[in-house]
């Protein structure tokens, strides 16, 4: 195969202020590059997968950034879609603003993202069955079909493609609710979750995505509980039996800046809870989830028990948070010392 994994989603320039302070006070931003299915490709690449990403951005500084930004950590991106920039953005590349908690006070992102060249898009712009026939993996998050009803039909044709040319396939529901309703979220991914292996997401995603309660759940979604998860799970299951394995995150988040963090996995007979990261030390926990993500593919990939998938995935996401940015800068060995238990004593 040419790719061991193939993400599809929007990519946008991430703008967040220094030093913890609110967006009005800053008067610089520090600038990167951030989006849900682009953080896993370029993760994935730099854990050693053969990737790709597949969007569609305009063609100007922003999107030669996004692009540019995905390639020096080695994804292929010569499947992303150009539009030609008309100089005035009718049609544009998203951005996204992040404030940094610290605290009692919690990160903040607000979204720059309408009229976006990805959300235009349809799906006979691109050949699936040609490109997701190289791939083991497809992988897309629930922002993605959130984004416009184009998007989500397209996001639906590639899910099918992809199961008809036998790749294995992971969808994180990651409901947004400035994106779209319960309602709208529900009658897409009915179409989509016939066609999904590998699920990820919490039990407000499964309420929201899926219709699916979890019993005794919190109304504020503040702590999720592993017994509760694990009855919305087996709901999941059998509503759709072509699930292979189920995973979430636990954050308890206790200040801005300290959380504890765990992640569960289902494999379709047990459920895997990792060792607890207490009181995590946050620098940016924007992108968590997605190294969740890549860890469970990287560790599926290469025909590991879900056991080691889940610890190694835990273990490879409590290290995202101590990097500035959505990418994981940790590597494959940090994440295995990490996941055995090993201290942070200084390397020499």
């Amino acid at each position: 195969m040419k790719y061991d994994l193939v993400t599809f989603g929007e990519a946008m320039i991430r703008l967040s202020a220094p030093n913890h302070m609110r967006l009005e006070q800053a008067r610089t931003l520090d600038v990167s590059v951030g989006g849900a299915e682009w953080n896993v490709a370029v993760n994935c690449a730099r854990l050693g997968l053969k990737t790709a990403w597949v969007s569609r951005l305009v063609d100007n500084w922003s999107g030669q950034l996004v692009v540019n930004e995905a390639r020096s950590h080695g994804v292929d991106a010569s499947n992303v879609l150009w539009e030609k920039f008309d100089g005035v953005g009718r049609v544009r590349n998203g951005f996204y603003h992040l404030e940094i908690g610290a605290g009692p006070r919690s990160a903040a992102v607000t979204y720059d993202r309408g009229h976006t060249a990805v959300s235009q898009m349809t799906a006979d712009m691109l050949d699936w069955k040609s490109l997701l026939g190289q791939a083991r993996w497809l992988h897309v998050s629930g922002i993605t079909p959130a984004l416009s009803p184009s998007l989500a039909e397209t996001v639906i044709e590639a899910f099918r493609t992809a199961a008809a040319c036998g790749a294995r396939t992971s969808y994180d529901l990651n409901y947004r609710g400035k994106l779209w309703t319960p309602q709208q979220a529900q009658e897409t991914n009915a179409k989509i979750m016939p066609h999904v292996q590998v699920l990820i997401g919490n039990e407000e995603d499964f309420e929201k995505c899926l219709g699916l309660k979890a019993p005794g759940g919190d109304a504020n979604y503040s702590k999720l509980d592993p017994e509760g998860y694990k009855g919305v799970v087996r709901q999941a299951i059998g509503k759709y039996p072509n699930l292979r394995m189920v995973g979430t995150t636990l954050r308890v988040a206790k200040t801005g800046l300290l959380n504890d963090w765990r992640t569960l996995l289902y494999d379709g007979d047990n459920f895997h809870l990792s060792r607890i990261y207490e009181n995590l030390e946050i620098i940016d926990r924007v992108g968590g989830g997605d190294s969740f993500s890549s860890g469970v593919i990287y560790g599926a990939l290469n025909d590991w028990p879900a056991a080691q998938s889940n610890e190694f995935a835990a273990a490879y996401s409590a290290l995202a948070h101590t990097f500035p940015g959505d990418v994981n800068w940790a590597t494959r060995e940090e994440a295995l010392k990490a996941a055995g238990g090993g201290g942070a004593r200084i390397s020499r």
